[in-house]
């Protein structure tokens, strides 16, 4: 009903500013106009004011999540994060390697002769999680809208050669250049391209932060802790719990190292081509062709003789005989990154890491005849994988900046902050509306009005000051805003449907929390549009609650995680700021020398 107590009343006001215009006219007159003039609404605004209090999370819930931290990031003004990866491995039971299983190896097989002994042998064993892409194409025309020239339009030429993308495309040739095949001929001209694999793939890598060529160290560990799925303090009726400050390796549940070297990044599509020529195909060598493609993404050898003895070795043995047992045998790794040369922070898509094991077996090959004497034993090869189960990260921050540790002990005892300190590794902020820090509270006095509340916007200004650079890539996108008590998004987030699908996290961009630039085009503030939750606190009565202020990592990722803030408190803290390594420093309610202002309240209504 009270939204169409505001709609009639929306009605009401352009019918009174219609009168009020058209009664300025001489020549106009209205029978009876006189009559609604002095009850015409007015509309006002009003700068309410918005207390802050800077706060903390100790440690919070990092497994359960959709992707994996790893590395560091220097944040200016606050701190350094570093992130590192535990994982559960996980296998199908009874794994079976070769073509038969151990058990008929050691028995032999009469009737089959070709049952025989396999030795399997590891060849090369790879670490490898995904990193996350962007392979969206709006226009269908074979090139992804991070490198078309146009995304909305299928005929334009992204490599100027004079062909389309889209007939490119279906031509198996490369949109992306115009010399497909790279032997001095331009596609236009071209009348042999078939040198061009248009299978071939170019990747836009996303939630990679800081310097992409940067060199660092990784250190695989085996992880001699067991990781179970429920928690034993329970009596294993509830969900494990694993947290930012759980470090297996510091408390020396670690085994053998099974990587330790240096490492930089590769975001090229990883092609493997064939291992033998099929002697059936003359004109063609399948060693020259791509047998299988893979997406960009971390990989690391490991260990080869490990793997051997403690997986191949046990073929037919109990501990691969279940995920229960396998996981009390080899319960899992620990991946760490250290000595950056510059700063490399990454979320990488663990849910589909795994451990890839090449591996070479012997295969008797009877050449079609009962004869043995011609038999051969030839050498072939197969993969087998080892997926990633139960995870969660480990981080640390280092080098903080003394002044927020002051604003949080002041935030405890309920003193406003000069500043809001974010950073998705812990720092947030609670907000009041309508609160000043003489303790009034304007709400009280505004609510007996006869308002109705056509616009509410939350502004939150940049401390520039802070920053000897203002980059854009440096801050986080977008902010969330939520209720702090409960862990759950406003009202005015929940009815926003707003939807953009040109750019990546705009979604219900009325809302907002959006970052905008100055006139400079310098990183300046983010705005919140909350009309919907002020209207229920001055029309319907509710609940003046406290505010919740953190970065957001995507509108997709609102379940909540435990953690337990500076004060000892657990609370629900939202998981997307929990997976955005950024942070920004913002005016707080006790901020001075503001040309701009603190942050406020800005309240648009009509008085009737």
């Amino acid at each position: 009903m009270y939204f169409l107590r505001i709609f009639i009343n929306r009605v009401t006001v352009l019918l009174g500013l219609s009168l009020v215009i058209f009664s300025c006219d001489k020549e106009y007159h209205a029978a009876g106009s006189e009559l609604l003039l002095p009850t015409a609404l007015q509309s006002k605004s009003l700068e309410a004011p918005v207390l802050s209090y800077q706060n903390k999370v100790n440690y919070y819930q990092t497994d359960g999540l959709p992707l994996a931290q790893l590395g560091k990031v220097s944040l200016p003004g606050i701190w350094t994060t570093h992130a590192n990866i535990t994982a559960k491995l996980a296998i199908s039971p009874n794994p079976l390697f070769g073509l038969y299983s151990q058990e008929r190896e050691d028995e032999g097989d009469n009737d089959n002769p070709a049952v025989i002994d396999e030795k399997e042998t590891v060849t090369g064993v790879y670490l490898e999680i995904p990193f996350f892409n962007n392979a969206n194409d709006r226009d269908g025309d074979g090139v992804i809208d991070a490198f078309d020239l146009d995304p909305d339009d299928r005929d334009s030429d992204t490599d100027g050669d004079g062909i389309s993308d889209v007939n490119e495309t279906n031509n198996n040739l490369n949109p992306l250049s115009e010399d497909s095949d790279g032997d001095g001929i331009l596609d236009d001209v071209d009348q042999d391209n078939k040198n061009y694999e248009s299978e071939n793939k170019v990747y836009k890598i996303d939630s990679i932060y800081g310097n992409r060529q940067a060199r660092f160290d990784v250190k695989v560990y085996e992880l001699k802790y067991y990781l179970s799925n429920y928690d034993p303090a329970t009596n294993f009726q509830k969900q494990s719990q694993f947290f930012s400050n759980t470090d297996y390796l510091e408390s020396g549940f670690y085994g053998e190292i099974l990587h330790d070297g240096s490492y930089q990044l590769d975001f090229e599509e990883l092609r493997f081509n064939y291992k033998e020529d099929d002697p059936e195909t003359e004109d063609i060598d399948e060693r020259e062709k791509v047998q299988t493609r893979l997406t960009p993404r971390i990989r690391i050898p490991l260990n080869k003789g490990f793997f051997q003895e403690k997986i191949f070795d046990l073929e037919g043995e109990a501990d691969l005989s279940s995920d229960e047992y396998f996981s009390k045998h080899l319960r899992g790794l620990i991946i760490k990154t250290e000595n950056f040369d510059d700063d490399l922070y990454m979320l990488l898509d663990i849910r589909n890491g795994r451990i890839s094991i090449e591996y070479e077996y012997d295969e008797l090959n009877t050449n079609d005849t009962d004869d043995t004497s011609d038999d051969t034993v030839n050498k072939e090869s197969k993969n087998f994988q080892i997926n990633f189960g139960l995870n969660f990260n480990t981080i640390k921050n280092t080098n903080p900046n003394t002044v927020i540790d002051q604003e949080v002990l002041a935030g405890q005892i309920d003193m406003p902050s000069r500043n809001i300190y974010l950073s998705g590794n812990g720092l947030f902020s609670t907000l009041k509306l309508f609160e000043d820090s003489h303790g009034g509270e304007l709400l009280k006095d505004i609510k007996g009005n006869n308002w109705v509340i056509n616009e509410a916007n939350l502004m939150l200004y940049i401390d520039q000051g802070q920053y000897s650079s203002l980059e854009q890539s440096q801050f986080p996108d977008r902010l969330y805003l939520y209720n702090y008590d409960s862990g759950a998004p406003l009202t005015d987030f929940s009815i926003d449907n707003s939807v953009n699908n040109t750019t990546s996290n705009r979604d219900k961009f009325v809302y907002g929390g959006i970052l905008e630039m100055d006139d400079d085009d310098k990183p300046h503030h983010y705005k919140f549009r909350i009309t919907d939750h002020v209207n229920r606190l001055i029309v319907n009565d509710s609940n003046n609650v406290r505010l919740g202020l953190v970065p957001s990592n995507g509108l997709n990722l609102l379940n909540s995680k435990r953690a337990e803030t500076a004060g000892q408190n657990f609370i629900n803290y939202p998981a997307t700021a929990i997976l955005n390594p950024k942070g920004v420093i913002l005016h707080g309610s006790e901020s001075e020398n503001h040309p701009e202002g603190d942050m406020k309240l800005e309240i648009f209504y009509t008085e009737y």
